[in-house]
């Protein structure tokens, strides 16, 4: 993985994020969104796992239901985003000739 990649990574995933624990799953899964993703999709099941809102009354209220949504539309994000390490886009950088037919001139 080279340094472009991370630093991709570590954008989309926070400055935080361990580059040992990106650069392991990079190679197993050979894309930086399947790294991204799969990252955010194991934050959304730790998140789930556990009750989304606790509340005690007259003390405290936890709501992670806010935190599940914001990660699901992050994942949404990078599913349409350009990664560094996508292959271009085919099309765009075609060159076209076009022949110009000779006229008589005046």
């Amino acid at each position: 993985m080279n340094i472009d990649v991370l630093r991709w990574l570590q954008a989309q995933l926070g400055p935080d994020t361990d580059a040992e624990d990106l650069t392991t799953r990079y190679e197993r899964l050979r894309s930086a969104k399947a790294v991204a993703l799969e990252i955010l999709h194991e934050r959304i099941a730790a998140l789930v796992a556990e009750p989304l809102k606790v509340t005690v009354n007259g003390v405290a209220t936890i709501d992670n239901s806010a935190n599940v949504a914001a990660l699901e539309r992050r994942a949404a994000q990078i599913t349409d985003e350009t990664a560094p390490d996508d292959p271009p886009a085919t099309g765009h950088d075609l060159l076209t000739t076009v022949q110009l037919c000779a006229r008589r001139r005046r």
